[in-house]
């Protein structure tokens, strides 16, 4: 089978060249290049190359470096900015792999070969000629949540080949087939961009805006902030503020001020309704007419465990409406919810969060 594969520099993407490689398929590298902000490159990206170069090097395979600078920062980051500045939560994880590395990639580098590989924690079943978004073996790296908003036809057309495989076992082949990366440490922060301080990024793009932050329960005034993009629902940390603990609970966006309670058992930062929008389903929608509700695993956030409720239409047709059977924490809009088989094994798809149950309190 003749594959592109996705190689980032790090582990992951490595022991899928090594894994597809020893299966003998006719492999060609991609390296997707983005600059930062200023439109340079950094070191982490030089560095991610050279790897690349020794990997390709290792096995006597194709690298091309390819750039998809312009339209990162045209879908993947405008998105985030205005989202931001909405005072929502952006997911631009989820941007990314939907728009860059399935999208832009595929319609022009892609489309060339059977399938594209990638080092994503997830699987792909088929079933009766349908694809469905599967769950990797190894729980706390499973990355569905980062993919849950791709097309059917996408998924089509995608490799997860660490899907049955641990952290550990990925680690164990990179050290016994002596990759260049084999030690090296996952990277961590915004999809291309690593570590970059997400504060100092968004002050860069939006600035700042002093608002007043107010205890919900009381209106009294406890502060200010900079910023009600630098905030998300939920949060406790960054606040400025002493006696705590204080977590955001709402905002208010035209008015620019942070409401905040006090205590880690405030119930005002809990809730169980989450209303819904824009759902993408990745293989086929599960609601009806004959069947407007079901019973789902989810997750609001990229966390190994699982929270369970019913997701039902919303009676205008418009939306939908989640009940968790477990009180939830931090529900952000913006954000999204992923949705998954009782069973926890297939992604059904996601859909952003709107309005969480609290903020009309």
């Amino acid at each position: 089978m003749k594959i592109a594969v996705l190689t980032s520099g790090g582990v992951d993407s490595a022991v899928v060249v090594h894994k597809l490689y020893s299966e003998g398929h006719d492999l060609h590298l991609f390296y997707i290049k983005i600059d930062n902000d200023n439109g340079e490159g950094d070191c982490s990206s030089e560095e991610d190359i050279e790897i690349c170069q020794l990997l390709a090097k290792k096995y006597n395979l194709p690298l091309k470096v390819v750039s998809l600078h312009e339209e990162y920062w045209d879908y993947v980051m405008k998105y985030t900015l205005e989202t931001v500045k909405k005072g929502l939560t952006p997911h631009p994880d989820m941007m990314c792999n939907k728009l860059i590395k399935f999208g832009f990639f595929e319609e022009r580098w892609g489309k060339d070969f059977d399938k594209t590989a990638t080092g994503h924690y997830a699987s792909i079943k088929e079933q009766n000629g349908k694809y469905y978004l599967a769950t990797a073996k190894d729980p706390v790296k499973d990355q569905t949540d980062f993919l849950a908003s791709i097309s059917k036809k996408q998924l089509s057309h995608i490799m997860f080949p660490l899907g049955d495989l641990t952290k550990t076992e990925v680690r164990e082949i990179a050290k016994n087939a002596s990759l260049p990366n084999a030690g090296r440490k996952d990277s961590q922060g915004i999809c291309f961009l690593g570590k970059i301080n997400y504060r100092d990024f968004i002050k860069r793009h939006l600035g700042e805006k002093k608002g007043d932050i107010i205890e919900y329960e009381t209106g009294k005034k406890l502060g200010s902030h900079n910023g009600i993009w630098f905030h998300t629902i939920g949060q406790r940390k960054g606040l400025g503020l002493s006696g705590g603990p204080w977590f955001v609970i709402k905002k208010n966006i035209p008015e620019n001020i942070l409401y905040v309670s006090k205590g880690y058992d405030t119930p005002l930062q809990y809730g169980k309704t989450i209303n819904l929008t824009e759902p993408n389903w990745i293989a086929e929608n599960p609601l009806s007419v004959e069947n407007p509700e079901i019973s789902v695993a989810f997750k609001i956030r990229h966390v190994p465990e699982f929270n369970t409720g019913t997701l039902s239409m919303s009676p205008e047709g418009e939306g939908l409406t989640l009940i968790s059977d477990q009180e939830i924490q931090g529900i952000a809009p913006g954000q999204f919810a992923i949705l998954y088989t009782p069973d926890t094994q297939i992604c059904l798809g996601s859909a952003m969060i709107t309005t969480p149950d609290n903020n009309d309190l």
